[in-house]
C-alpha cells in the first residue's frame, strides 16, 4: 500500500512517517510539504496526486497557530479550507481514501462532557472554523475519508507546550498558565501509532477520536511536566481573560477517544524520557 502524506515536515508528521515506513501493510511512504506539494495550488495537487497513485492520503498540511489566525483569516481559510478542498477532489479522482487531521476546537466547550465524533461542532475561533469548514469539504466531496480529531500536541520535532514551560522555567520568572481550559495532551507519536492502527484495521468510513486517555488544564499540565521534569517553577493558575490571547479557546474540549491511547500521563513521562536538552 502506498501513503502519501502532506505537512511531512511538521511536528507530527516528522513522527508519523516513520511509524507508517515500518507498518507491515506500508509499501512506500511519499513525503511532502510546501517545498513539493503546494496545497493551495490545484492544479499541482491535482497531478502530483494522479502521478504518484497513492491508496491513502493523509493530510496533515494546515494552518495552525490559533492566535494569529484572527488576524489572517484569509490565509488560515486558504490553507484550511481550499487546501483541503483541492485535495479532496484529488483524491476522489484517484479514488485514494483521504484522511484529514482536524480538532477538537471545533467544539465551543460548551458540553461538560466528553465530545462523542457525532456531537455537533460549533467553534468560536477562526482556526476552529476553518478546520470544521474542511472537515464539511472532505465529507461533501469524498466517499472514502476518516477525518481524525486530535487536541493538544506535543512531540519533539516542533514548537510546543511542553518545551515552552521547560524553557521558561529557565528564566526563573513567575509562569501563568490557564487553568479554567480543560482538554487531552497528546503526544505525536501515540496519535501516529493510533493512526496507523486505525488505517491497518480499515474499520469503517467516517469521524474518529484519536488522543490522550484523561483529562486536565493547561495549569495541571504544566504541574505535571515539572514533576516529572523535577524542576522548580514559580507556577501562577489564571484565567483565560487574564491571558488576554487573541482568540476564543473552548474551556472544556475532552474528547471521547474510547481508549484508543494511553493515558495522558504516561505518555507524557515517555516524552519526557526521550528529550534531549
Amino acid at each position: 500500500m502506498k501513503i502519501l502524506v502532506t505537512g511531512a515536515n511538521g511536528m507530527f508528521g516528522q513522527d508519523l512517517c516513520p511509524i507508517l515506513e515500518d507498518a507491515d501493510f506500508v509499501d512506500e511512504v511519499i513525503e511532502t510539504d510546501i517545498e513539493t506539494l503546494d496545497i493551495t495550488n490545484e492544479l499541482q495537487v491535482k497531478s502530483f496526486i494522479k502521478e504518484e497513485n497513492p491508496d491513502i492520503v493523509i493530510h496533515c498540511a494546515a494552518y495552525t497557530n490559533v492566535d494569529k489566525a484572527e488576524n489572517e483569516q484569509e490565509l488560515a481559510e486558504k490553507i484550511n479550507v481550499q487546501g483541503t478542498e483541492n485535495i479532496a477532489k484529488a483524491c476522489k479522482s484517484a479514488d485514494a481514501i483521504l484522511v484529514l487531521i482536524s480538532t477538537d476546537y471545533v467544539f465551543d466547550g460548551e458540553k461538560k462532557e466528553k465530545y462523542l465524533t457525532d456531537d455537533k461542532p460549533n467553534p468560536i475561533n477562526v482556526y476552529g472554523r476553518t478546520k470544521f469548514e474542511a472537515e464539511k469539504v472532505v465529507q461533501k466531496i469524498c466517499d472514502k475519508y476518516y477525518i481524525v480529531r486530535t487536541s493538544w500536541l506535543y512531540g519533539h520535532h516542533g514548537k510546543n507546550f511542553v518545551e515552552t514551560m521547560l524553557n521558561l522555567a529557565k528564566e526563573n520568572k513567575e509562569i501563568k498558565v490557564v487553568d479554567n481550559q480543560t482538554g487531552c495532551p497528546t503526544w505525536t507519536v501515540d496519535l501516529s501509532e493510533a493512526l496507523t492502527d486505525l488505517l491497518e484495521e480499515n474499520p469503517q468510513y467516517g469521524i474518529y477520536h484519536i488522543c490522550g486517555s484523561g483529562e486536565t488544564s493547561w495549569y495541571n499540565f504544566a504541574k505535571e511536566i515539572f514533576k516529572i521534569a523535577n524542576t522548580n517553577a514559580n507556577l501562577i493558575p489564571c484565567k483565560d481573560y487574564e491571558y488576554n490571547a487573541k482568540a476564543k479557546r473552548p474551556n472544556y474540549s475532552v474528547l471521547e477517544n474510547n481508549g484508543v491511547c494511553g493515558s495522558w500521563k504516561h505518555s507524557l513521562k515517555k516524552y519526557m524520557d526521550l528529550r534531549i536538552d
